[in-house]
């Protein structure tokens, strides 16, 4: 009797996901690749006939350098996140339960301020007359103020802020049920420390660190509103591109492209994150 009373609350939970799934992720999708593939009609935005020209736009020299541009960059924030993510988790994978969680609620706080706002608080400290010349400035470390607004290294500071806890969360995960026993066998069949990190540790973490890369990299080149508050017009990432594209440039086939190849490139990331998951629970069976 509780399987049939349960039958319909199931049947309306899968037809709210599935509706969800369809109308909300699924068709958007859709469309921009659609809009993608059209032509650029400055009174309508989108007409016929159907073409490729806006991937192949994607390829002009002037784009092309705004997009390796923002890979490097978005590179750096995946790399510098990573480095202090990685130490970091494995620490808190070591504390005791009641400290983890305080110290996991420390690092979620900040996702209760909008991203937006948190920006701006960074731009008041990076600022000439900010907090920190203003602190080296009474101490006379320096005789004049350091630039650091308006560069690539503050647009670099400001998305791993944003996005450390993105890299930490996954990393955490995979640090805690990491079997302590693999450790200790590795060190009791004659493997060092660093060995032991290298050979052992290193493969069972890499789905953490995929996935941590993963929820890191490709935000990196979309957060648009960091480059233009901290950066200035020389350090644009691929969601300055695209946003450019749809509300000023109105070439709405171009900004639909380079959302695909966005959207294509953490196709490949997750892929990538699944097959390394695969082969980690191989070689545990084996």
């Amino acid at each position: 009797m509780s399987s049939i009373r349960q039958q319909p609350f199931r049947t309306a939970v899968l037809v709210l996901v599935w509706g969800w799934l369809l109308f909300l992720v699924l068709a958007p999708n859709l469309l921009v690749v659609g809009a993608s593939v059209m032509t650029r009609d400055p009174g309508s935005f989108l007409s016929l006939p159907l073409n490729l020209d806006a991937y192949r736009q994607l390829m002009d020299p002037l784009y092309l350098d705004v997009f390796l541009h923002s890979l490097y960059m978005a590179a750096v924030t995946t790399l510098a996140c990573l480095l202090i993510g990685y130490p970091f988790a494995w620490a808190l994978s070591k504390v005791e339960k009641r400290r983890q969680l305080l110290l996991i609620f420390f690092l979620i706080v900040p996702f209760w301020t909008n991203s937006l706002v948190r920006t701006y608080a960074l731009k008041l400290i990076l600022a000439t007359n900010g907090l920190i010349n203003s602190a080296l400035l009474s101490l006379g470390w320096i005789d004049e103020p350091v630039r650091m607004l308006y560069t690539e290294g503050a647009v670099i500071i400001g998305l791993v802020y944003l996005l450390l806890p993105f890299m930490i969360m996954p990393l955490y995960s995979v640090f805690d049920d990491l079997r302590e026993e693999l450790v200790m066998a590795s060190h009791d069949l004659g493997a060092g420390r660093f060995a032991t990190f290298v050979h052992v540790i290193v493969p069972l973490t890499l789905p953490g660190v995929l996935a941590g890369v993963m929820l890191v990299l490709l935000p990196a080149m979309g957060l648009f509103f960091v480059p233009d508050i901290l950066g200035g017009s020389r350090n644009l990432l691929v969601g300055n591109v695209i946003k450019n594209q749809f509300l000023d440039a109105r070439n709405w086939p171009f900004g639909a492209a380079a959302s695909i190849v966005l959207t294509l490139t953490m196709a490949v990331l997750m892929l990538a994150h699944r097959i390394s998951k695969q082969r980690i629970g191989e070689e545990g069976s084996a």
